[in-house]
């Protein structure tokens, strides 16, 4: 009996497309061999994943034979589609192919998609933790302050110049170099109340990604705890040095940054004051209290046979 496999991939990110020709070929002949009865679902500006998403979960609801929901993307696209499947019996299949793939490598998913391909048909389902601000989730990381502009920066660059790693640090230093915003929050952590006035709060769920900024707070992800950095002070020559200690990776050694670990945080700002809030390289906006924590083990995801790391 061929089991379901359905692709989800941006318009965007030219999975298929005459330059992709070749590699879409591969990949759907392994998936083949692997007696997969494969669909393809692209969504754009017309077609949403949230109107996507029912028909692909009603292809893989059979309880014997749940198949595989792959999605051909970046992290942003693999926090949409994982919004639905959360809590449900159906593993997800990465194909990365974004800039930074921080879930694929942490999970040890080959960057190359005919290997990662391989592993969706071969792998086995690991269980793993993924973060909640409100009703939203974040695989990687969640940010209030500045950490949204330089997102919304970075996004005009690559419009602009294509998307280069290169882009996320000189969208940085462009922000930082031109604008200047302070938030005046309550930050409560398990309990413990902290006013804060801060130019960035940085929530991360990657211990890899956290593991590169050699941040201890790196294994508590792992134990499936809410990470935090908290930066205390925000004239530009204390960012800029910042920004240069986060290029060498060792931001735990910054003054004035703190990191800490919680069951839950709850951040508070003024009362009818929404807020910018990146996550997953996706700007969302919301009204305070936002409310974090933590769902363990609520993600199956298809990795290489014995691997047992955690987003």
């Amino acid at each position: 009996m061929l089991k379901p496999l359905s692709i989800i991939y941006n318009q965007k990110s030219g999975f298929h497309t005459a330059q992709q020709e070749s590699a879409y070929a591969d990949i759907i002949t392994i998936f083949s061999k692997y007696n997969f009865e494969i669909q393809i679902f692209e969504f754009n500006e017309n077609n949403s994943i949230d109107t996507l998403m029912p028909q692909v979960l009603q292809r893989h609801s059979h309880t014997e034979n749940r198949g595989v929901v792959v999605v051909a993307g970046g992290d942003g696209t693999l926090n949409a589609v994982a919004t639905y499947l959360l809590h449900t019996e159906i593993p997800l299949g990465i194909l990365p192919m974004g800039t930074f793939n921080y879930v694929a490598r942490v999970l040890n998913i080959p960057l190359d998609l005919n290997e990662a391909s391989k592993i969706i048909a071969t792998g086995e389902i690991n269980k793993i933790h993924v973060a909640k601000m409100n009703d939203y989730i974040y695989l990687n990381n969640a940010s209030l302050g500045l950490y949204p502009l330089f997102i919304e920066k970075r996004e005009h660059y690559n419009r602009l110049f294509g998307r280069f790693a290169l882009n996320a640090y000189t969208s940085a230093l462009d922000v930082l170099l031109r604008r200047h915003r302070e938030l005046k929050l309550k930050v409560v952590v398990d309990g413990d109340q902290y006013p804060v006035e801060t130019p960035l709060i940085f929530f991360g769920n990657n211990h890899l990604q956290l593991k590169e900024l050699n941040l201890k707070i790196a294994q508590s992800v792992q134990q499936g705890k809410v990470a935090g950095v908290i930066v205390a002070k925000s004239n530009k020559i204390t960012l800029l040095k910042l920004l240069f200690q986060l290029l060498k990776g060792d931001i735990e050694q910054a003054n004035d940054v703190y990191s800490f670990a919680a069951e839950k945080v709850v951040v508070h700002a003024a009362k009818g004051k929404k807020l910018h809030i990146a996550i997953d390289g996706e700007i969302v906006e919301e009204f305070a209290p936002l409310q974090f924590s933590v769902m363990r083990e609520a993600l199956n995801v298809m990795v290489p046979a014995h691997v047992t790391s955690s987003v």
